[in-house]
């Protein structure tokens, strides 16, 4: 199907998409331009000149410059969606709206990507990833940060909130699971959501294992339970449009849902079959399943792996072996599941 049409009707709604380029392997990063008072902005692309280049073009074909934007909404925390923020509000003197959690991770950028790096690094680690090449995908994470940006965060926003502009209000819905701070916005009366990672039309969106932005406790964050229970409640939402943060837009939602559901449990059965045959590490899992896609891009399928084994464990399949250095997983049986 076309995208010219679902495209032309958010554009008939005010509603402007700007594909900005990435460095990253997910490609163009989508932006919305709402012309609206005030002129607002959904993300803002990553922190380098040809993005910035890319976006100033674009507001110009719609006859603004960068100085007029006046308000910045951010999606979440990945930095192909924020890294120009800085660089746009020095420029416009916009206010910025996020979730209220992303606050202190933004003002404190550096030493934010900085602690989230320590934390992947730590958790590769301690699920098997060999150190020579934790090490070196930490140079690689050291080497894309400057792509991101600090900032400060002037209108927070909490799950429920409704952010008013002159011809629309959007609700404001936490949906964590690909990162602790995925907000959607919610606008009812066009029944247009705008997802930014939450929902994409081309991928699944990857449930990363991230630091705890409060940085409360021991135990590992479960991002794909999350992700599931985020799903479930937008598939309740009587959506027709979903703008995404990447890719084309979605105009069969509750299809999508349901066939990523599916694609979770089945990938969960998946796992369970190759635990079953011994005590085995979650990056053994993803050597096995993806390859060398799993050392090019060993945190993300890890994540993916642990979100997977969550879901078993949650449904007492599966637990994790202890007293090793690293973590190893292996089926429960039938009389160990009734005690």
């Amino acid at each position: 199907m076309s995208t010219a049409g679902p495209l032309a009707g958010a554009a008939a709604a005010g509603i402007h998409c700007i594909k900005v380029p990435t460095p990253f392997l997910v490609g163009p990063v989508n932006c919305y331009l709402i012309e609206d008072a005030p002129l607002t902005l959904i993300d803002t692309g990553p922190n380098s000149g040809t993005a910035l280049d890319v976006l100033t073009r674009a507001l110009a074909d719609r006859g603004h410059r960068l100085e007029d934007l006046e308000l910045i909404v951010l999606t979440h925390q990945h930095i192909d969606h924020l890294g120009l923020l800085e660089i746009l509000v020095n420029r416009s003197g916009a206010e910025v709206a996020a979730l209220a959690s992303l606050g202190p991770w933004l003002a404190e950028y550096p030493s934010s990507g900085k602690a989230d790096d320590a934390f992947a690094q730590a958790l590769m680690r301690r699920h098997g990833v060999p150190d020579d090449l934790v090490t070196a995908l930490g140079l690689v994470a050291e080497a894309f940060r400057p792509y991101g940006s600090s900032g400060t965060v002037t209108r927070p926003l909490r799950d429920g909130d409704v952010l008013r502009l002159r011809d629309r209000s959007l609700r404001v819905l936490h949906r964590p699971g690909h990162s602790p701070t995925d907000t959607v916005f919610w606008d009812a009366e066009r029944e247009i959501l705008l997802a930014g990672d939450h929902l994409l039309g081309h991928i699944s969106s990857n449930a990363t294992v991230a630091r705890p932005l409060q940085g409360v406790g021991n135990a590992r964050p479960k991002p794909l339970l999350q992700y599931i229970e985020s799903q479930r409640q937008t598939r309740e939402l009587p959506a027709r449009l979903v703008l995404g943060g990447h890719g084309d837009p979605i105009t069969n939602p509750h299809e999508l849902i349901d066939k990523r559901l599916t694609m979770h449990d089945r990938r969960a059965r998946k796992i369970h079959r190759m635990i079953a045959a011994g005590p085995v590490s979650a990056y053994d899992i993803a050597t096995t399943i993806w390859g060398n896609v799993a050392v090019t891009q060993a945190f993300l399928t890890l994540s993916e792996v642990l979100g997977h084994i969550d879901l078993l464990m949650r449904d007492g399949l599966v637990h994790e072996l202890d007293g090793d250095e690293v973590v190893r997983f292996e089926t429960l049986g039938p009389a160990t599941r009734a005690a």
